[in-house]
This record gives C-alpha cells, structure tokens and sequence, in this order.
C-alpha cells in the first residue's frame, strides 16, 4: 500500500468509529477524548498526503474533466 494512503483510511476508520460512539451512547469521556485528538489525525494525514511524492503526469488542459 501507498504510504499516503494509510493515514487517509486510517483517518477515515476514525472519523467512523467516532460517529458510531456518538450514536451509541459510549461514554461522554471517551467521545470527548476522541473529539479532542481528532483535529491531531487530520493534521497527520494532511501532512501525509501533501507530502507525498507523486508524480502526475497529465495536464489540466489534457484531463481537465477525468473521464478517461
């Protein structure tokens, strides 16, 4: 796997878990320390993402709509 995009599911699988927490009546504690450590994971996969080192080799004049 791509190492930018394993902050991205794992980011994601949080943001999830998060919100079923939520739903479910978890303890406030736990959600609010996941609430409070969320914006530090969001902050490690922007990092990641912006980081990395890939190369694109297509203009916004060539696919600037991605269809193909």
């Amino acid at each position: 796997m791509k190492d930018y995009l394993f902050p991205v599911y794992l980011t994601t699988a949080f943001l999830i878990i998060f919100i079923t927490a939520i739903f479910a009546d978890i303890n406030t504690g736990i959600v609010m320390f996941m609430f409070s450590i969320s914006p530090a994971a969001v902050i490690w996969m922007v990092y990641k993402v912006l980081t990395a080192d890939v190369e694109v080799n297509d203009t916004f004049e060539d696919k600037w709509y991605q269809d193909m």
